[in-house]
Parts: structure tokens; C-alpha cells; sequence
């Protein structure tokens, strides 16, 4: 064993970084806070005071969710704008689970406070959407809940090239089925007609629709159960919803959400969503 009297003990060293024993051999075999010394004959391991910041910084990068293998690279990468962009990335899926979270909560509050009659706060009606000219930003998001993803990139692209909304926003569902993971997705904001926008960004003339309207009060949680309220009023009155094919259909047979309340000023119970279905 080296002769070095300033080495810490895997317990003392456990104590001093808040990482249990167990961690810690865990980490030295993933090439993380390797011990300073290891006595070949017995495989005492032995930290150096200097450990101590590597330690509280695999902690951190820990405790905001990264995986043993990611600690790993970050590590290797700190102080580099790879690893600044991890962080962020990190920071902005913590966020959509946060939202998640809200609305699941906000969600769980309707149904104690109704008594398992949420969906009182859904009215379904066959309408007319008038004719609208829309700008959209199509995108894959990893699930539906993480559409914000597109609009962080919307937003900026709409005051570059100066394009200026009139009205609440939404978007479409290119997928005809519902998916688990990936769904592809056009979010969308009405401008004036004539109305000309450069890529990445799409203007689309829509025409007069007939569709089933489900206006939901609360969480976005709630859009599940919209989609069940149309289908009971599309049987109940024998109609025919515009066919689909694929996911590159004319976006003017595409479902589609409205947003009548910003998210950002509002909380999950007190929003409003038009959830439309167009009519063949």
C-alpha cells in the first residue's frame, strides 16, 4: 500500500461526499471517483481530500438525473460547450416532466372534486370553422406532451421574420394514429390571408370545415377523454369523419387542437382547448 497518511477510508470518504459505499464502488467500476490507491492484496480503496469536488460534482450531475454512463462523459466533457448543452437538454426534459406533472395533478383534483364525473367539463357540438390562413412549424417531439419543444423554436422564427398573429394558436396531429413516442406534429398560428413565411416555417390556406368540436376545461390531461366524447357524438349521429392515409395528408383533414388560454398564464384547471375532428 502507498505511503500516503492524508488518505481517506471508503467509509470516512463516504461521510465526507454524502455518497453511499455502494455508489462508490459502483462509480470506481464505471471509471468514476476512482480511488487514489488500492492495496493489491486486499482491495482496501482509499480516497485523496482532493476527491471531495469530483464527488460533490457526480453528486450534483446525480441528483438532477443523469445515468452512471452520462456522468461519465459529462465528466470528461466539463468545461466544454458539449456540457453545457447536456445541461440544458437535462433542464428543458425536467421541465416537460414538471408540466406532466401539473396537469396529472390538476387532472387528479377535478376528478376528487366531481367525483368521478370529470368529464361534465366537456361539451362536444358539430360546428363550423370558418376559413383561415395559418403559419405552422412542423416537427417530431418525443411524445405529445412535449410540443412546447417546437414552440421554443416557433416563437423566435415568427419576430425574425416579423409575422404577427391574430388570434389563438394550435396545432395539428399528422399521425393518424395515436402514437406512444414520436408523433409528428404542426403547431400553428392564424395570420392575415396572404400572408408569405420562409422555411423552416409553412403558411397554409385552410377552407370552410365542418367538424365535431370538444371544448375542455382544465389540463391537457383532459384531450384523451375529448377524443372519446367525439367518438360517442360521431356514432350516436351516424357520421362520417374525413378520411385519412398517412401522415403526409393534406393538412386540411388533419385534427387539430385550439389553445383559447396561454399556458404560461394560466393554471392547468383553468385552461381552454377546442379539440376538433374534421367531417368528411
Amino acid at each position: 500500500m502507498t505511503d500516503t497518511p492524508d488518505l481517506m477510508a471508503i467509509g470516512e470518504f463516504s461521510s465526507r461526499s454524502r455518497l453511499s459505499v455502494r455508489m462508490l464502488r459502483h462509480y470506481g467500476e464505471h471509471g468514476i471517483l476512482v480511488p487514489a490507491d488500492v492495496d493489491a492484496a486486499s482491495g482496501y480503496r482509499r480516497y485523496a481530500p482532493e476527491q471531495l469536488a469530483e464527488a460533490a460534482h457526480v453528486r450534483r450531475l446525480r441528483d438532477v438525473g443523469f445515468t452512471v454512463s452520462a456522468i461519465s462523459v459529462l465528466l470528461a466533457a466539463h468545461g466544454t460547450e458539449s456540457y453545457r448543452q447536456a445541461l440544458a437538454l437535462q433542464r428543458e426534459s425536467l421541465g416537460d416532466e414538471l408540466r406532466a406533472a401539473k396537469e396529472r395533478l390538476a387532472l387528479i383534483d377535478q376528478l376528487l372534486d366531481q367525483e368521478g364525473t370529470a368529464m361534465s367539463t366537456i361539451t362536444v357540438t358539430r360546428t363550423t370553422v370558418p376559413a383561415r390562413t395559418v403559419v405552422a412549424l412542423r416537427g417530431t417531439v418525443p411524445a405529445y406532451d412535449q410540443e412546447g419543444r417546437l414552440w421554443d423554436r416557433l416563437m423566435p422564427e415568427l419576430g425574425r421574420q416579423g409575422l404577427t398573429p391574430i388570434g389563438p394558436c394550435g396545432v395539428f396531429e399528422h399521425d393518424p394514429e395515436y402514437r406512444e413516442a414520436d408523433p409528428t406534429l404542426s403547431i400553428w398560428l392564424p395570420v392575415p390571408p396572404g400572408t408569405t413565411a420562409q422555411a423552416p416555417l409553412e403558411v397554409h390556406e385552410l377552407p370552410e370545415q365542418e367538424v365535431v368540436l370538444a371544448r375542455v376545461e382544465g389540463p391537457y390531461t383532459r384531450i384523451s377523454e375529448a377524443h372519446a366524447r367525439i367518438d360517442e357524438l360521431v356514432r350516436s349521429e351516424g357520421l362520417t369523419l374525413a378520411p385519412r392515409s398517412g401522415i403526409d395528408d393534406d393538412i386540411a383533414v388533419l385534427g387539430f387542437n385550439r389553445y383559447l388560454v396561454d399556458p404560461s398564464q394560466a393554471a392547468p384547471e383553468d385552461l381552454v382547448t377546442e379539440v376538433c375532428v374534421p367531417l368528411a
